[in-house]
């Protein structure tokens, strides 16, 4: 057996905001097109057609007087208890989120300090030797993180490490964009400890890319379709392109990570993807298991959540993870022995996928 140090999760946790905002809500809306024109479709048309897409149904939002760390903090909180570890030996934090604390009225970006350095003070931990910084790299950001822990305690300078993803995204969208209705706010968080010396265990491999030469800006900052909001900046993104670069390159490169474990497409139990867009992930899958000659999936080996809880950005997976983990997601169990994959995409444009064995 080889001898090597494998990074495995011993706590999850997760926090779901208690607002749900159902399709509904968004009838009274003044939708319009990216010129500032009114859609000549109904808002009954417009949402049916959104929901028939991406799968969501609704939402959750946080509480005005909460911001992204708030919820970092309570869902960090949740994955240490389930861990047991003591805080004070924690030797990373690592935050991935994109737009800081945004307050509920107004767009600020707040980053000073850091949100990693929220989190550690709302926790009490007191340790300096426990090292908080972010990680801002789109909604594949906690997935990197995980993979960023999983070099530390590989290479022997850390023994732990909490991994948190959260973020308010209906804080950063344009209400006059049809877009802002796939965005929703949450948290999701991992602790990641040293396995012992030859337990196969924990991360198996993990694979990233970045593309930029003509992919950079699919998301990104732009002014809303309103004129009357002036040059408040709005979060935006090119659809259709986002949709086809997904589609192309993260299949390849769930099987890059796959590859790296020595292990086959049928020894994975679980492929836990971000809940971007229900249509765009089962075409991921379909194509994932056609590179490997496969054209029959196995029924419930790709959990959704993004039907009831929308997209979170950073705490898609964490969340998903947490509420397997937990047995909260009907007809989904993971058990000891099991590989599973966690992989995402999103701004920048960046792609991830780990191999995890339970």
């Amino acid at each position: 057996m080889e001898n090597r140090i494998r990074s495995v999760i011993t706590g999850t946790g997760s926090f779901i905001p208690d607002n749900t905002i159902p399709n509904g809500d968004f009838l009274e809306h003044t939708f319009l097109e990216s010129n500032g024109k009114s859609f000549e479709k109904s808002n009954e048309e417009i949402i049916a057609k959104f929901q028939e897409i991406t799968g969501i149904e609704e939402r959750r939002y946080a509480d005005d007087n909460m911001v992204a760390s708030d919820l970092g903090a309570i869902a960090a909180e949740r994955a240490l208890e389930s861990s047991g570890l003591d805080p004070e030996k924690l030797d990373y934090i690592i935050i991935a989120h994109n737009f800081g604390d945004v307050l509920s009225n107004n767009l600020r970006v707040d980053m000073v300090p850091a949100l990693a350095s929220r989190v550690k003070h709302k926790l009490g931990i007191q340790n300096p030797k426990c090292i908080a910084y972010d990680l801002p790299f789109g909604c594949p950001g906690w997935v990197q993180g995980v993979i960023q822990a999983d070099y530390y305690i590989r290479s022997g300078d850390a023994k732990s490490a909490l991994v948190v993803g959260t973020e308010t995204l209906s804080r950063v969208c344009d209400p006059h964009d049809r877009d802002s209705m796939i965005y929703a706010d949450g948290a999701g968080a991992t602790v990641l400890q040293a396995g012992e010396p030859g337990n196969p265990s924990g991360v198996q491999s993990h694979s990233s890319r970045t593309d930029t030469a003509t992919q950079a800006f699919y998301l990104a900052m732009k002014e809303s379709y309103n004129p009357e909001h002036g040059d408040n900046l709005y979060m935006k993104m090119d659809g259709r392109k986002l949709y086809q670069y997904a589609i192309t390159h993260v299949p390849g490169l769930v099987k890059e990570s796959i590859d790296k474990s020595g292990l086959n497409l049928t020894d994975i139990r679980k492929v836990l993807i971000h809940q971007a867009n229900e249509k765009m992930d089962e075409a991921i899958l379909k194509r994932l298991f056609k590179l490997y000659g496969e054209n029959e999936i196995p029924e419930g080996i790709m959990p959704m959540t993004i039907s009831k809880l929308g997209n979170s950005s950073v705490a898609t997976v964490p969340t998903l993870l947490d509420l397997i983990l937990r047995e909260k997601l009907n007809g989904h169990q993971i058990t000891p022995g099991d590989e599973i994959v966690l992989a995402s995409v999103g701004a920048g444009m960046n792609i991830n996928s780990i191999v995890y064995r339970l």
